[in-house]
């Protein structure tokens, strides 16, 4: 076994006896995979690595995937590869194995790719049956070196070759934080900061693959949501009804997709008010509200980030309805300010601009919509207090490492992917509102991408008009 297999033992196991050892490596078949093809984003990845050369002429660049990080004891987290090690490889969903490494050497004209990874335990070693944290029989198989060069088309090596194959001292630079033995192999940069806004930047344009992936995202989390119209009634029979949506939710991303993109946050009555309510735990109460903001990530790891706020009983009340229709007003302002050229701050404004206004009219806004929308007031924010924009892609909150002006204080461009999203959130005793409205908060969230005449709702197959989400529930209710 490699250093690594003996170190996945685990302390109270048991060695075998020699004799069970010399009978584990016989009576086996081959088993060798045939006819694999190519992973999906492999034509994508070569384009992708052919810049990531081009910016670091004659310097060996390394992107790891990742250690496996622990939940409890022996027991890990589900693993996902780092984004830009993904991006750069086509390395995905269940395919992913911890450790893998991409190399990036020099050459003569730019760079040879080299893909480090944990092969197949093969039936001559005692790692397929022994090794808890690798071997086959305790984990599945993986792909063997040549299976991995198919797949990826890639230069494979195994990943026990990889501290040796980067002695000397050729000028290295890597994306650190993410791979123990790496970080301790490979002395520090003048450039790895720079690395890191580069891999991030890299994703801001996405190339029709991933736009394709994206759409799928949103698709998948439609029929998410549609699952949770349709637990609401067992929902408000249950002491933490909020976890039966989760559940729902949690349910469809795990059947199409990879995982959830983020924690889902279900958030019924007055929990809509917690930003980031993901304990999930309240009641499910007819007459109220619920906000829930999910995202199922696919295989290839894109993601949607969706929200709708549904009344639980399938009708809003008046009050409830005045307050969605001015952050719906916000988010067709928001909607109406995504289009090349454009500054990614307009967003923001557009959407403010119509809240502070709607506040001013319900007289709970002590100045004027205009006197409130300066920075140095900004007195509206009490009822919304979070920005209105993100880019989105295989992070939730995508190329969040790029430049300012790059990204917040950048311009937008055909191809960039972000969400819409005003919220309005009146705290339960918040008595500069109505009793009627306390309690209640609201946000509706969509994913679209910006094209040369304006921008594409991915998450349109969502209702979200009142009216329609009244009908859409009716339907699913019976």
């Amino acid at each position: 076994m490699s250093e690594k297999s003996v170190k996945s033992q685990r302390p109270h196991d048991v060695a075998p006896s020699d004799a069970f050892a010399d009978f584990m490596r016989t009576g086996w078949a081959p088993s060798d995979l045939h006819g694999i093809s190519a992973a999906p984003a492999v034509t994508w990845c070569i384009s992708r690595r052919a810049k990531l050369s081009a910016a670091y002429s004659g310097i060996r660049v390394i992107i790891p995937a990742g250690n496996f990080k622990v939940r409890s004891n022996d027991s890990d987290y589900n693993y996902r590869p780092h984004s830009a090690f993904a991006y750069y490889t086509g390395v995905q969903g269940v395919e992913a194995t911890a450790d893998s490494v991409l190399v990036m050497e020099p050459n003569d004209t730019g760079h040879d790719a080299i893909l480090f990874i944990h092969p197949r335990s093969t039936r001559d070693t005692d790692a397929f049956y022994r090794n808890a944290k690798y071997g086959e029989l305790w984990v599945g198989r993986r792909f063997t070196i040549d299976e991995a060069h198919a797949r990826w088309q890639l230069e494979t090596r195994h990943v026990d070759s990889l501290l040796d194959f980067l002695k000397g001292k050729q000028e290295t630079i890597l994306l650190r934080g993410e791979d123990t033995s790496v970080d301790e192999k490979v002395k520090k940069h003048d450039g790895e900061a720079a690395l890191v806004e580069f891999v991030s930047a890299a994703r801001l344009i996405k190339d029709d693959y991933e736009i394709e992936e994206m759409q799928r995202a949103c698709d998948s989390t439609a029929r998410g949501f549609a699952d949770i119209v349709r637990v609401l009634p067992s929902a408000t029979q249950t002491k933490r009804g909020e976890r039966v949506i989760d559940a729902a939710f949690y349910g469809r991303a795990r059947i199409e997709g990879n995982e959830l993109g983020y924690n889902t946050i279900a958030a019924a009555g007055a929990h809509a008010c917690v930003l980031h309510w993901i304990r999930n735990d309240g009641e499910v109460r007819a007459g109220e509200l619920i906000l829930v903001d999910a995202g199922v990530e696919m295989e290839s790891y894109y993601t949607a980030d969706v929200t709708r706020t549904l009344p639980v009983n399938g009708k809003f009340s008046p009050a409830q309805r005045s307050l969605y229709m001015l952050v719906m007003e916000a988010q067709n302002a928001g909607f109406a300010a995504v289009k090349p050229g454009a500054k990614f701050a307009d967003i923001n404004i557009a959407s403010q601009t119509v809240l502070a206004q709607g506040l001013a009219d319900m007289g709970v806004l002590t100045i004027s919509a205009e006197e409130s929308l300066r920075p140095e007031m900004g007195l509206h924010r009490r009822w919304t207090l979070h920005g209105v924009s993100h880019m989105l892609g295989m992070d939730v909150h995508d190329c969040s490492q790029a430049r300012k002006d790059q990204y917040s204080e950048g311009v937008l461009e055909v191809g960039h992917v972000l969400t819409v999203e005003p919220g309005l959130y009146i705290q339960p005793d918040d008595e500069l509102f109505a009793p009627e409205f306390r309690g209640i908060g609201i946000r509706i969230e969509d994913d679209v991408v910006v094209t040369k005449d304006g921008c594409r709702i991915l998450s349109n197959a969502l209702p979200r008009h009142p009216d329609d989400i009244e009908r859409w529930m009716a339907g699913l209710l019976g």
